[in-house]
């Protein structure tokens, strides 16, 4: 299964097409709706998504609401889109029109501005913030949706919660079930299970707006229901650890992923780190603690996913940082365009449902998956094989 998106932040829409869905799957346009709803809440969020109601439309691939195992294409409209038709449209402009007014020569420090502009030779950068703005994982989120609806009817469920932003952490790690961690955090203005710590998150958002800054933080994402064995040891591609790492580290803003105690792990004797190996009758092979976070070897080991990535404060600031006009090759304060404070909430539901891809993916490379009927019962085969090895 793979998948490709096409679109500008300003244009006049985004479009993904995912190839390789079984045929039979049952799929609507509400189950990709509601995590492109999720993605545009948060405390933090700027004007871009009081403009942008984001629905998808499937257009192609499903018929009477089940895939058909042909491509499935996806579209969400920019709604922003009428305020820039000739700014950038893809007719030919002038070169002395007054569309040129909003041509970027000022990169902004901690985009991909300057860079994409020495590897494209652009003299206008417009041309590589509008592809590489965080807009982009509107559509992610919606080819994620179709990953998360696929993992659901697998008995494999995906959540995520923030557990600091901006040196504010969650002092709650623990939750009864990722139902119960879902409504938490859905009726949570920063997606987080401690309520005291989500006072003070928002209240850092609010004092870093203030001061035209951002701040950043760290998401986990948790998957519970995988079988053990998906994924490999054999080549270094094809280890789901490497998979899910480069998944994360594809967000826009993101640049660490851990998984279960991560980092914590070089600070503790091996006794303190690997988690040992029981078995009873009921639930087969089982760890007694998880601090790998369910991967070992590159493979699930049945126990709950557990990963983290931290996000770096958006760059884009309303005091902004000194740059150099690539035109006069003057220092300037780079420019500005509409921005969150903190996008940290956000960002969470955004890699669960990367994280939902990734799994997905695996699962389908695993298990015969031309037909939704027959990859269901290959998982349950692959569940039941487990528990009585």
């Amino acid at each position: 299964m793979r998948y490709l998106t096409a679109g500008e932040s300003h244009g006049p829409q985004l479009t993904t097409i995912i190839e390789g869905l079984p045929a039979g799957m049952p799929l609507l346009q509400e189950d990709i709706n509601v995590q492109l709803a999720r993605r545009q809440k948060g405390h933090g969020r700027g004007r871009r998504m009081q403009i942008e109601t984001d629905t998808a439309q499937i257009t192609s691939g499903v018929r009477h609401g089940l895939t058909l195992g042909s491509p499935v294409a996806l579209v969400v409209e920019n709604n922003d889109w009428k305020h820039w038709t000739k700014i950038m449209g893809a007719d030919p402009i002038d070169g002395d029109a007054d569309e040129v007014k909003r041509k970027v020569t000022r990169p902004r420090p901690g985009h991909a501005d300057l860079n994409g502009a020495l590897k494209y030779g652009h003299r206008d950068m417009r041309n590589v913030l509008e592809r590489s703005s965080a807009r982009e994982t509107t559509i992610r989120v919606a080819a994620g949706a179709v990953a998360k609806k696929l993992l659901s009817l697998l008995g494999i469920e995906v959540a995520s919660h923030v557990v600091e932003i901006g040196g504010v952490k969650s002092s709650v790690s623990t939750y009864e079930s990722i139902q119960s961690l879902r409504e938490i955090t859905e009726n949570s203005p920063v997606r987080c299970l401690d309520s005291a710590a989500e006072k003070e998150m928002m209240k850092a958002i609010d004092t870093a707006k203030e001061n035209g800054d951002s701040i950043g933080g760290i998401v986990e994402v948790i998957v519970e229901g995988m079988p053990p064995g998906v994924g490999s040891y054999v080549h270094y591609d094809r280890k789901l650890d490497a998979k899910l790492a480069a998944a994360i580290c594809s967000i826009n803003a993101f640049k660490g992923v851990e998984f279960g105690i991560g980092f914590e792990a070089a600070h503790k004797p091996g006794s303190e780190v690997h988690d040992e190996i029981a078995w009873d009758e009921e639930k087969g092979y089982y760890r007694k603690t998880n601090r790998l976070g369910g991967l070992e070897g590159g493979m699930t080991t049945g126990m709950p996913l557990v990963i983290r990535g931290v996000m770096k404060p958006i760059p884009t600031l309303y005091k902004p940082l000194q740059s150099v006009d690539i035109d006069s090759k003057e220092p300037f304060t780079a420019s500005v365009e509409r921005s969150d404070s903190c996008a940290v909430p956000a960002a969470s539901v955004v890699a669960e449902n990367v994280v939902a891809w990734e799994i997905a993916q695996a699962i389908l490379e695993q298990f015969s998956s031309d037909r939704f009927d027959t990859l269901k019962e290959n998982v349950a085969e692959q569940r039941k094989f487990a528990r009585e090895f």
